[in-house]
């Protein structure tokens, strides 16, 4: 029997909501399957299992909040056979709650009591009424924030799941007593309209509010802060080779296939990784932990303020059509709140590229527990000296923030100079 915790999706997340469980007792799962949705600081994230078996109980209902650590199901490995005396855990989790009934009241009339036939059953208990019906992670919370009854709604979503749209629908019909037509009413001045009520493409995907945001992104800078000693390091990178490569191999494929600038730096930090590993990995109790997979975590901004800095998981192992499809599909998902608790826990180092908004050198706070940050600045025509030669070139700033426990300035350079020559020959990334 293996246990399913409740994992740990931040630097400094203590609890997690469970939003709803993908799978069920006697269900067969597979490594890398989604099996449970939970909430954060931050935002809904699809949770994955880590092994093959079969889902043998389920000990945590939707709606719960829980320590990161609890144990939230029990997994029956695949090559096991079921136990024939279950343990009391997992019979406590199967066996329906039983209450003693409560005392004798007197009766009070009800407009919904009949005349005749037995006493209505007490009514199921909600978390346990919602956990049978479908629906996504963002209209389950848009539902319990709102106090709108799941089964109340008619499902509009897919496969007959209750999307946002059929709750937005319940939270906009007014409570009580109304006549079948409403009148719509006249909007308010629109200075009474808050500038919040039209909801942002990451709002309507889930993301938290920027408040709730900020106050994630705060614990953890400033731990970072506190607990690292950074050290900072730049060099430039002459850009030509690259970008002269990049042009002539654009003009061979379609638009939709075309490779951004962002995509060889991302591999040249990865291949790079490879020279100098130390930057690669974390500092976890006291000891440095070098990480042999190089998960790079790739900060994207929401535009409703806050950012998410999700992994694009084995990144060197990707060939540049691979890394560009990855890299796109990530900012899709982030944008509509699809992550999954590896892109968001498993990133090794964290890249973050400010060029496309002018800034010209970025040094950042390194999200623990990594030890390595890589700022990408702008590329600007620059004069450059080359063999007793000067001209100008495209030039891009590029730092490295460091973890000084983990390493030193000496290797952090060495960093910096390979990733600067595996930029001169794009061809072989």
């Amino acid at each position: 029997m293996a246990e399913f915790r409740m994992p740990s999706l931040g630097a400094d997340m203590e609890f997690g909501t469970l939003l709803e469980w993908r799978v069920k007792p006697g269900d067969r799962v597979k490594r890398r399957d989604i099996i449970a949705v939970v909430d954060t600081d931050k935002a809904a994230i699809e949770i994955e299992v880590y092994e093959d078996g079969v889902v043998e109980a389920l000990l945590v209902q939707p709606g719960e909040k829980v320590p990161v650590g609890t144990v939230m199901a029990i997994i029956r490995g695949a090559a096991e056979k079921p136990p024939e005396a279950e343990t009391p855990a997992v019979e406590a989790a199967k066996a329906p709650s039983v209450h003693p009934p409560p005392p004798a009241q007197k009766e009070e009339p009800s407009a919904q009591k009949t005349e005749t036939g037995p006493a209505a059953a007490p009514p199921t208990p909600e978390s346990k009424r919602k956990e049978r019906v479908k629906a996504s992670p963002y209209a389950r919370r848009l539902a319990m924030e709102h106090d709108i009854d799941l089964q109340s709604l008619t499902p509009g979503g897919p496969h007959g799941s209750i999307c946002a749209a059929d709750v937005k629908q319940a939270i906009a019909v007014p409570k009580g007593p109304f006549p079948e037509k409403i009148p719509p009413a006249a909007p308010p001045p629109a200075e009474e309209i808050p500038a919040s009520a039209a909801p942002t493409p990451e709002k309507a995907a889930g993301w938290k509010d920027p408040a709730a945001m900020r106050r994630a992104i705060a614990a953890a800078m400033a731990r970072s802060n506190r607990d690292i000693p950074h050290y900072y390091l730049q060099t430039r990178v002459d850009m030509s080779r690259t970008l002269a490569w990049l042009e002539s191999e654009n003009r061979k494929r379609s638009i939709k296939d075309r490779l951004l600038p962002v995509v060889p730096l991302l591999k040249a930090v990865a291949v790079s990784l490879q020279d100098v590993p130390e930057l690669n990995g974390y500092w976890i109790d006291g000891r440095h932990q070098p990480q042999e997979a190089i998960n790079i975590g790739f900060a994207i901004s929401l535009r409703q303020g806050g950012l998410i800095v999700p992994a694009i998981l084995g990144a060197d192992l990707l060939c540049l059509d691979e890394l560009m499809e990855a890299l796109r599909d990530l900012v899709t998902r982030t944008r509509a709140g699809r992550l999954r608790s590896a892109e968001v826990t498993a990133a090794t180092i964290t890249v973050t590229n400010l060029g496309d908004l002018g800034v010209e050198s970025v040094f950042g706070v390194i999200y623990p527990p990594q030890v390595a940050l890589v700022g990408i600045g702008k590329t600007m025509e620059q004069p450059w000296a080359e063999n007793g030669l000067l001209g100008v070139r495209p030039v891009l700033t590029a730092t490295l923030a460091a973890d000084h426990r983990a390493t030193d300035g000496h290797r952090g350079a060495q960093f910096l100079d390979t990733l600067h020559r595996r930029l001169q020959e794009p061809s072989k990334l």
